[in-house]
């Protein structure tokens, strides 16, 4: 199968530091490659991916951009210029599928990173029939109301790249990005209740993370609580495989947490609260613990140290590697393929606990690729 694979212009991929987005391209881009397919990646030129690459942009454009909307605009526009002789096109993109309508050709299915909120299962609804939409986790796909999903695909990792660490570092870990919803400032609080220290790794480079930095985290910082920055990937490696857990409590409805399976994959037990796809990753009491209050994640960084990481690493490899992630995708793709050539049989699921098909409404005609509601969200969006 021809499979063109269109990534968002902000980080290079795979990400030199913080870029989930990214990361999950990367692996996907290589596993479909290592299968036997012919695959292209349109991203920046920066990136190092190992398949085929093409770009309109010779660097990554960074995130908090005022002109991100026709940035990414100018992006899809030339990526969807040399993905139209394909068999599918796998858009990471916001504009990219409304754009793909110039292109009615052509097969196209979009995976959403973020919540369907704000806007967006307006924006998603209003696609129609005609780009299916993957969504990464159960708790996600349950806002999809109205949208024509075509699976809830977990991400996956290349578990070769994961080394299993020992966790005798003697430490708890925090890594993300520096804001409120990660709960950084509440990692804190369970790593001292604990009485275990605590590492924290975090993108720090927008004004909102700065400042929240400033604020809240800087002055709880001490000799038992020691900021390292943003780190590259070794760093990151080396620091998941020495941690007794990732500590993790999120304060959002985060649609997945790529950070949680890579610290199984490196064997390191997972300690979050109950939020977003968290209870989807992490088997309390198993491979981790989910709880809520300070103290709860205290008691459950203690707990940790005594877990078995070859079960976490097992989960990791039953449940979240990359062979996993690209075979189920390639499921998509062919379904979306031949309900394309075929749309008396359009694409319908439905919800399971293991991430198989949805089933949403009943979509739109086929064909009708942009509803009026698109208007609205433009509007909505500032577009």
């Amino acid at each position: 199968m021809r499979i063109a694979i269109i990534a968002p212009p902000w980080v290079p991929t795979p990400p030199p530091a913080y870029g989930g987005i990214e990361a999950v391209v990367d692996s996907l881009a290589t596993g479909l490659q290592l299968l036997g397919h012919e695959v292209l990646l349109f991203a920046t030129g920066d990136s190092r991916c190992q398949v085929p690459l093409a770009y309109r942009y010779d660097n990554a454009m960074g995130v908090g951009r005022s002109d991100n909307t026709v940035v990414e605009l100018l992006h899809v526009v030339s990526a969807y210029e040399m993905a139209e002789e394909f068999d599918i096109v796998h858009d990471h993109t916001l504009l990219g599928p409304a754009y793909s309508a110039k292109y009615p050709g052509l097969a196209v299915v979009t995976t959403n990173h973020i919540p369907f909120s704000g806007g967006l299962n307006q924006y998603y609804k209003a696609l129609g029939s005609r780009v299916p939409v993957i969504a990464i986790s159960n708790v996600q796909a349950e806002a999809a109301v109205g949208i024509n999903l075509a699976a809830v695909i977990h991400h996956g990792v290349n578990l070769k790249e994961f080394p299993v660490g020992d966790g005798r570092g003697g430490y708890a870990l925090f890594l993300g990005r520096m804001s409120p919803d990660k709960g950084v400032h509440t990692a804190i609080e369970a790593a001292r209740r604990a009485g275990v220290p605590l590492k924290i790794a975090a993108k720090c480079r927008e004004r909102g993370e700065q400042a929240y930095f400033d604020e809240v985290i800087k002055p709880m910082l001490g000799r038992d609580v020691e900021y390292l920055g943003e780190v590259g990937r070794e760093e990151k490696l080396e620091l998941l495989g020495g941690a007794t857990c990732l500590l993790n409590p999120i304060a959002w409805v985060e649609p997945f947490g790529m950070v949680m399976l890579e610290a199984l994959a490196c064997g390191t037990p997972v300690v979050a609260t109950h939020s977003g796809a968290a209870p989807e990753i992490v088997d309390d009491g198993k491979t981790g613990y989910l709880a809520d209050s300070p103290d709860d994640l205290a008691e459950a960084v203690v707990l940790a140290c005594d877990l078995d990481r070859s079960k976490c690493r097992l989960a990791a490899e039953e449940r979240f590697s990359m062979e996993i992630m690209v075979e189920r995708h390639l499921e998509v793709y062919e379904k979306v393929v031949a309900g394309f050539n075929n749309p008396i049989q359009p694409l319908r699921s439905r919800t399971t606990q293991r991430g198989d098909d949805l089933r949403g409404e009943t979509p739109p005609a086929d064909g009708q690729s942009i509803s009026d509601e698109f208007g609205n969200f433009r509007s909505a969006m500032g577009i």
